[in-house]
């Protein structure tokens, strides 16, 4: 009898599916069974060839040879993750393997990952598809049992294949197009381009904002301050005669009579469970990292410690099938500092609301919450414990009680004018005991009843100015690029929904990456946490086609992939549409009179052509770079280094070159490199072992690949010109 072949997307889910399939002989790549092989990607191992493949002539960039359109695109195997590929490829063709079930994730591009590798391996077997949320061991049961005819799915592969053929064509052409009709690396493609708009619409709301005044009135009484309302209930008012008519008809008023005292008892429930985006926005806002760094930090948590679920998920729910594992999830943080909550929470029931259990609102993966694991927190870095606790804590809180308060508003009347008070008194801490929740929220007031007259103390004006939007930081910008709509000035309402139900631009595995490639490439900087665009995203605004700068584009494309998806748009008709539209940007690019100046040059000249150099700075330092992007000439100026400064403790930076290496710090600390290394060697005492480099080794950030077609395509550009 002949065996399956099981092509999962990662490493971790071909293992989780192999121990369930009792696959326990072990190959390189792969586990093998008595029925089953499984064997796995590492994310994409298959990718849309270079230009170059098609015709040498693509090999040099110029202008005249715009725009690529071969006929069809190729696939070629990404160098990187070649040796698994073959791996891959010889289990498929294996003469005792009669059939493949693909078991990569459930969507769109897990669809992709597949069918790629096994059109490459130019594999003809029967396929069955593998279509599970979660990979518990009862999912995976259950996903055996009930496997898909996988010609199902070929719909759902056209719509990948195109989405993925349209990056290409767009993102390839308009990034030769504005580089060589202006000589500088401008990269552009429908995801960047629209991010750079959002920062763009910031900064332009922030510039046009004209503060406005408000005003309001205050009155002191011997049992609290009160504040005036209007017939809305709202506190102030930009009208100052309004406030003004009003004071002069009760500022000799003495009493006030209550009029009423209302007490209501005010529910909070625990916030839903973290989706990626949220873990990196809340990241940001407590402890500074970048969502790179974060989700760095994550694969780490999941890949290696094996703490967490699968950390690229859009959902903040779970599926029903997660309900029984939760019980031995809470068991596994049954340590301290968590104990006493993940007790409290195993006495109580584990059967949640559908605000945290929903099957309809999770996507390929369910939210992100602790695994079976024990963790042993002292074997782990400092920023891996700061996640790890956010999720934990995060998990705990939803099998606690709610947040309960009591709150008394008191309404006074003085003349025919109204005031009003609030009180709150905490009646249960509920979940908020897991943060630390400290009892200094109430907010007392005074003994008081309807008819009471209060003595006032004094009536007074107050007043204010509105603020501007703050400006973006990196978890403020993924929350604008999850949900780009307010930066839309678009009316077709279906755009508008498209964009909300699609996850707005770019995916959870990707945005990290286009942030970092929009710092690297010098289109935005970093000012403290503040996000700013840079001279060069600004022209590149000006300069890249309209349509590549709004998220309406991706809303536009992602309705016909659905319609793709369902049977009723040909895939040849939509790579047609998105050709006309690649002929018509490129034109517009070449026709242009638009201009690009560099307004970072500097005064050294390039030792190569003798062109003055640019001085490019970015999250990790500076560096000079030849204005001509043919000559590619490049030094660094400076950089940033994980040194610490012994005075601050800060990051240093490491300026110059050779033997005259300085540290520097913003603190005014000063260090050749030749001292600071003689001062680490002494405070060492002797030379690392072995031992102690492995250690450090196991340290470092090991990021799963991540190979989407265009950003592979575009791997080889230098952005940071």
């Amino acid at each position: 009898m002949k065996k399956t072949l099981v092509l999962a997307e990662k490493p971790s889910v071909g293992r989780d599916i192999a121990r369930v399939l009792q696959c326990t002989k072990s190959g390189n790549g792969f586990l093998e069974g008595k029925d089953y092989i499984v064997t796995w990607a590492l994310g994409h191992l298959v990718t849309l060839a270079d230009p170059e493949s098609y015709d040498d002539k693509y090999k040099t960039w110029r202008i005249e040879d715009l725009p690529m359109l071969p006929p069809s695109l190729r696939l070629v195997v990404i160098k990187k993750t070649g040796k698994q590929f073959n791996t891959v490829k010889a289990q498929m063709n294996r003469s005792d393997v009669g059939s493949i079930v693909i078991a990569t994730d459930a969507g769109r591009e897990g669809e992709l990952v597949a069918r790629w590798i096994i059109e490459k391996a130019r594999v003809d077997k029967p396929l069955k598809r593998l279509w599970i949320s979660s990979v518990t061991d009862k999912a995976i049961k259950n996903g055996f049992s009930n496997l898909k005819d996988a010609g199902k799915f070929e719909n759902l592969y056209e719509a990948a294949q195109a989405r993925s053929e349209a990056d290409w064509y767009v993102g390839m052409n308009a990034t030769r197009a504005l580089t060589t009709k202006h000589n500088a690396q401008l990269s552009c493609g429908r995801v960047q381009t629209p991010t750079l708009s959002i920062i763009a619409k910031r900064e332009e709301e922030i510039r046009n904002f004209k503060p406005k005044p408000y005003y309001g009135i205050k009155a002191a009484s011997d049992k609290g301050t009160f504040l005036w309302t209007n017939t809305n209930g709202d506190t102030k008012t930009f009208s100052r005669e309004e406030i003004t008519e009003i004071l002069n008809t009760i500022k000799k008023a003495d009493k006030g009579t209550v009029e009423s005292v209302k007490t209501t008892l005010k529910k909070q429930y625990a916030p839903s469970l973290y989706d990626l985006t949220e873990l990196q926005r809340d990241a940001h806002k407590l402890y500074g990292f970048s969502a790179k760094e974060t989700l760095s930090i994550m694969q780490k948590l999941y890949e290696q410690h094996k703490l967490v679920t699968y950390p690229r998920t859009d959902s903040k729910h779970l599926s029903s099938d997660i309900v029984d594992t939760l019980k031995d999830r809470l068991q596994a943080i049954h340590v301290q500092p968590y104990r006493a909550f993940a007790n409290k929470a195993l006495k109580g029931s584990v059967n949640l609301s559908n605000a945290y259990v929903d099957d309809r609102k999770v996507s390929d993966h369910h939210a992100i919450i602790p695994t079976e694991e024990t963790p042993f927190l002292q074997k782990l870095q400092d920023r891996e414990v700061k996640i790890y606790d956010l999720i934990v804590k995060r998990f705990l809180a939803i099998f606690l009680p709610p947040y309960q308060y009591e709150q008394t508003k008191v309404e006074l009347k003085v003349g025919k004018e109204r005031f009003q008070t609030k009180g709150k008194r905490v009646k249960d801490t509920g979940w908020k005991d897991v943060y630390g929740f400290e009892q200094d929220e109430d907010q007392f007031l005074g003994k008081m009843e309807k008819g009471d007259e209060l003595n006032l103390l004094s009536i007074e004006e107050t007043e204010g100015t509105t603020n501007p939007p703050g400006r973006f930081n990196e978890g403020t910008l993924l929350a604008a690029m999850e949900n780009p709509v307010k930066f839309m000035e678009e009316r077709n309402k279906k755009l508008l929904e498209t964009i909300g139900e699609t996850g707005g631009l770019g995916t959870v595995a990707t945005r990290a990456d286009i942030i970092e490639k929009l710092f690297n490439s010098g289109a935005m900087e970093q000012k403290g946490k503040e996000i700013y665009l840079t001279s060069k995203g600004k022209q590149l605004l000006e300069l890249a086609p309209d349509e590549l700068c709004s998220p309406s584009l991706t809303a536009e494309w992602e309705m016909k992939l659905d319609k793709i998806a369902k049977g009723s748009l040909k895939k040849s008709d939509f790579i047609k549409e998105i050709k006309d539209y690649t002929k018509k940007s490129v034109h517009e690019i070449k026709n242009s009179d638009k201009k690009y100046s560099h307004d970072n040059i500097t005064g050294t000249r390039c030792p190569d052509c003798g062109n003055l150099m640019l001085e490019i700075k970015n999250k990790n330092g500076k560096k000079l770079v030849c204005q001509d992007r043919e000559c590619g000439h490049r030094k660094n100026v400076s950089k940033k280094t994980n040194a610490r400064c012994p005075q601050c403790h800060k990051r240093l930076e490491l300026r110059g070159e050779g033997e005259g290496q300085l540290f520097v710090c913003v603190c005014g600390h000063k260090e050749k490199l030749t001292t600071f290394n003689e001062r680490r060697k002494k405070e060492k005492h002797n030379k690392a072992s072995k031992r102690d480099v492995n250690k450090y080794l196991k340290t470092q950030q090991k990021d799963e690949p991540v190979n989407t077609a265009l950003a592979d395509a575009l791997a080889k550009l230098k952005l940071d010109k």
